[in-house]
Order: C-alpha cells, then sequence, then structure tokens
C-alpha cells in the first residue's frame, strides 16, 4: 500500500484561488505549452512540455506546470510567486527539500462542459494518463495508485445523461471526475471505491473545483450503499480481464469478464424509476457463443438496455495493451515472456478468443416488454453524446408503443442534419443505393432503396406515413395495400436509428 499522505482539503479555496490567478487553467496551458507539447503530456510523453516551460521563461504558470503536472522541483522563491507557499506546505500539496519545493500529487487543469475551470487530482506521475507504465509505477508506489484522467473517463463523462436529478452514485470513482460532473445536475453525490486513497483524492478533486461535497463510502461494487437507489449511476470499473488482480484501478479481482457482468446484474435494483445506469466495460468473445447473448444475458429484469460494442481485440492484441500499460515490456525478456503466457493460458482456460470493448446504457422502466438494444459500432462519433442517450431511449418507448398500423398514422420528420447519397457507376440514370448519414451524434448511415429514400425525402410532419406511402404507390405503379404492410419495418429502423423524428400526436 502507499505511504505517502494526501494534503488535507481544508484550505483547498485559498489554493484554487492562487491556481486561476496565475492562468493554471486547461487553455492556460494549452497557450502556455502550445498544441504539440499539451497533446503529448496526452501520451504521457512531458519531455516537450519541459521544453516549452524552459523557453518561455520562469513566470508562475511555468512554475505550476513543471510542479503539478511534470513532477519537478522548482526553487522555493518561484513556488512562493506563483502560490501561498507555506499553506501549500502545511496542508500537504508540497514538500520541501532546501531552497527546493516538490509536488506531493499531481493537479491536472480540466475543462468542464459550460466552461468551468476544474482540477483532476491524482497520485504523481498520473495526472496525464495513457498506457506506458504507470502500473509500474502503481507496483512503485502501492497498489492503490490513483490515476488521472484518460480517454475512458472522458468518454464515460460524455455519454451520460445529464438531467437535473436528485441522487447521483459514482462507483469506483478513482480521482472523482465523474463524481465532479455529477455535481452539475445531482442534489446528491454519493462516490464509492475498494480504495480508501482513491477517495481521499476525490475529496481533493471536488474541493480543488470548488464543487460541493460527496458522500464518500469504501466498498466494492454495491456493497457499500445497502439498499439504497439512484436517479444515476455512472461507473468507469476496473474493467481488464487478466490473469490475478495486480493493479487495483484496472483489475477487478473477478474472473473474466465477471466484474462487469455483476455490475450491470446488480445494476437494476438501486435503480429508482426512469433512472439511468451507464458504465464502460469488457467482455469476453467465446468460442461458440455470440457475444451479443452473452451481454443479453447480463441485463437486469425491469430495465430497457443499449449496449454499444465501440472496439474488439483478438487475446493477443489485448495482452499486449495491458501488459505495456503495466510498463512489462520494459522488464526483463524472459519475465515479460511469462507474463505473456500468463494472459494467454488465461484467455485459453475462458476459451475466450477476443475482448469487446463498449459502453453500457441501462434505463429503468418495468416494462413488460423490455427494449433490449446490443449493436456494433467502431465508427466515429460526436461528443458528448447524453442528449442522444436520452433520444435513443424515447425513440424505443415510441416504438413499442405504436404498433405498425399506429406508426402508419404517425407522422414524422427527417432530421435536419441528416444528407442523402446517392452511390452508381458516373453516369447510370438511377443509382445503385442510396445511403441516409447523420453528420451529428453517432453519426450513422444506413442504405435504403428508392421508397425509403422518397419517404425520407418528403417527411416534414404535415402528412401521414400512410398517406405518403399511399403517394409513393401511385408514382411507382405499386399496390398501395401491399406497400403499407412491407414498409412499417423500414419505418421502425429509421427511427430506431435517429433519421426520422416521430411528431406529437395532433
Amino acid at each position: 500500500m502507499s505511504t505517502t499522505s494526501l494534503p488535507t482539503p481544508d484550505r483547498a479555496a485559498e489554493l484554487r484561488a492562487a491556481l486561476l490567478s496565475a492562468g493554471f487553467t486547461a487553455d492556460g496551458v494549452l497557450e502556455l505549452l502550445g498544441a504539440p507539447a499539451y497533446a503529448a503530456l496526452a501520451r504521457s510523453e512531458t519531455v516537450p512540455a519541459l521544453r516549452a516551460t524552459r523557453s518561455r521563461g520562469t513566470g508562475p504558470l511555468a512554475s505550476l506546470v513543471r510542479l503539478f503536472l511534470l513532477q519537478q522541483p522548482e526553487p522555493y522563491v518561484h513556488a512562493a510567486e506563483a502560490l501561498p507557499v507555506e499553506v501549500a506546505l502545511a496542508d500537504g500539496w508540497l514538500r520541501r527539500e532546501g531552497d527546493e519545493v516538490h509536488a506531493t500529487v499531481d493537479i491536472r487543469p480540466y475543462g468542464g462542459p459550460d466552461g468551468e475551470d476544474w482540477f483532476i487530482v491524482s497520485d504523481l506521475g498520473c495526472a496525464v494518463g495513457g498506457a506506458g507504465g504507470i502500473g509500474s509505477r502503481g507496483r512503485q508506489q502501492g497498489t492503490d495508485v490513483v490515476l488521472g484522467v484518460g480517454g475512458a473517463s472522458t468518454t464515460l463523462a460524455g455519454i451520460t445523461v445529464r438531467t437535473p436529478v436528485a441522487d447521483a452514485l459514482d462507483l469506483g470513482t478513482g480521482s472523482g471526475i465523474q463524481a465532479l460532473h455529477a455535481a452539475r445536475h445531482a442534489t446528491r453525490v454519493t462516490a464509492t471505491d475498494v480504495n480508501p486513497r482513491a477517495l481521499g483524492i476525490t475529496r481533493l478533486t471536488l474541493a480543488l473545483s470548488g464543487a460541493p461535497e460527496a458522500e464518500l463510502l469504501r466498498g466494492s461494487l454495491f456493497e457499500p450503499v445497502g439498499d439504497a437507489t439512484y436517479d444515476l449511476i455512472v461507473s468507469n470499473p476496473p474493467f481488464v480481464i487478466s490473469p490475478g488482480a495486480r493493479l487495483t484501478y484496472r483489475d477487478g479481482g473477478m474472473s473474466g469478464d465477471d466484474l462487469c457482468r455483476t455490475l450491470v446484474q446488480q445494476a437494476g435494483a438501486h435503480l429508482n424509476p426512469g433512472g439511468y445506469a451507464q458504465f464502460l466495460g469488457n467482455w469476453q468473445h467465446v468460442q461458440g457463443e455470440d457475444w451479443r447473448d452473452r451481454l443479453r444475458s447480463w441485463v437486469p429484469r425491469g430495465c430497457d438496455a443499449w449496449i454499444v460494442q465501440r472496439d474488439v481485440q483478438d487475446v493477443t492484441q489485448y495482452a499486449e495493451l495491458w501488459l505495456r500499460d503495466a510498463g512489462d515490456h520494459r522488464t526483463e525478456p524472459a519475465a515479460y515472456a511469462q507474463r505473456y503466457e500468463d494472459w494467454l493460458d488465461e484467455f485459453e482456460a475462458g476459451k475466450t478468443k477476443a475482448v469487446g470493448f463498449g459502453w453500457i446504457t441501462l434505463r429503468r422502466t418495468d416494462a413488460a416488454e423490455p427494449s433490449i438494444v446490443i449493436e456494433e459500432w467502431p465508427h466515429a462519433v460526436e461528443q458528448p453524446l447524453g442528449d442522444a442517450v436520452l433520444a435513443h431511449f424515447a425513440r424505443q418507448d415510441y416504438l413499442r408503443e405504436h404498433d405498425d398500423a399506429a406508426l402508419l398514422n404517425g407522422r414524422f420528420v427527417l432530421v435536419e442534419e441528416v444528407v442523402q447519397e446517392q452511390v452508381g457507376p458516373p453516369g447510370a440514370e438511377d443509382p445503385e443505393h442510396v445511403v441516409l448519414r447523420q453528420n451529428r451524434g453517432m453519426r450513422r448511415a444506413t442504405t435504403v432503396d428508392t421508397v425509403g429514400a422518397g419517404f425520407a425525402g418528403v417527411c416534414d410532419g404535415s402528412l401521414t406515413a400512410g398517406r405518403i406511402l399511399d403517394a409513393i404507390a401511385q408514382l411507382v405503379q405499386e399496390d398501395p395495400v401491399l406497400l403499407r404492410d412491407r414498409t412499417p419495418e423500414a419505418i421502425r429502423m429509421l427511427v430506431e436509428q435517429g433519421f426520422l423524428e416521430p411528431v406529437a400526436d395532433r
């Protein structure tokens, strides 16, 4: 376990004011370092940033970047120009060695969704996220090392539904970034973690960001909250499928994908009606089993679900990714080879041929016929997606409540950002196929026939779907009854995927 004590947050407001006064914000650091050096930090490369701070003077902002982002010692006199150094020393944010001071934690400026200036606290060496040996530092500092903001953290923050709620739960809070986001729209926030150090760092993150305090509870999964229920549950859990837990922040200590399965299955009982639970996760692709069936079995009773697989890696790619994360590729070749063998043995024992990564969203509806959508979408999306998640479930409600007859009596509008592409050889009179493409949200594309393209093109909310189809039938000289019979399925697909938006019944 790490023996380094954490700072006290009692005078965090004074430190926050000094950081802001010095311009130690996401925008300020970007301006100081320049885009290439700033981007390099996200790859755990600090040399360009160090060069930038040396070449652009010794002002307060450069001193703070060296101290809190790059973990470089700074002369006491320079630190005193940037912040209340005696307060920072007394409260444990800094330690002094002779004429120099050193940071005891990483502090990363982080821009909130509405331009808020936030600060994410983490253990030394872990503020900038990414692979390349954070795990090895974790072994040096203790298995309870707490990481800062990484790509997974920002992905989950971006897909989370942001409607006002009474109670929110951040399960496995880590550095507290999800709790910080939740504090903007939740009356009460509870944050849990099996790692007590993570709870302490979450307290620092909230205090230094000027956010309200959260209820902090220690324990695994839902154990620390008992029977409590919430309007929103979020979790970026330690989902890595590995041969034994070595690093608390990534390995959940359960076999295979059992941690993610348990988390999802138990979430339903802790959601209030209408509440959302949103997770990132890994899942096994097992020989002889459809991965969609595996995930469908996880969905708890009474919940709708939308599960999106964003990436799939074969077992060798997956093992190599996390071996690099732990810094094992820098160890002795024989030790590295043995750890690689251990990973492959684990996968072979579980008949795992690949590992999927993606998003899982549950909504408590208690519907007699739940909507469970499981899909693969590895393409680029537009973050944030919280509103797109809300819209997805609203469309599921509509489709569940409207049979084919009701659908034909409904009115629809083509979503504004949808464009049509015609694909075929140059000079051809008719296209081989027509593609509808979204330029926002999930950025979906779907192929439709000429009837589907014509139908979507005239949907402006003025005519019912049935009347539009009757007009199309006359144009293409097709039996209108047959066209009405075969088209509702296509309409459902266009509504479900967000190309058509239902107009409120008149």
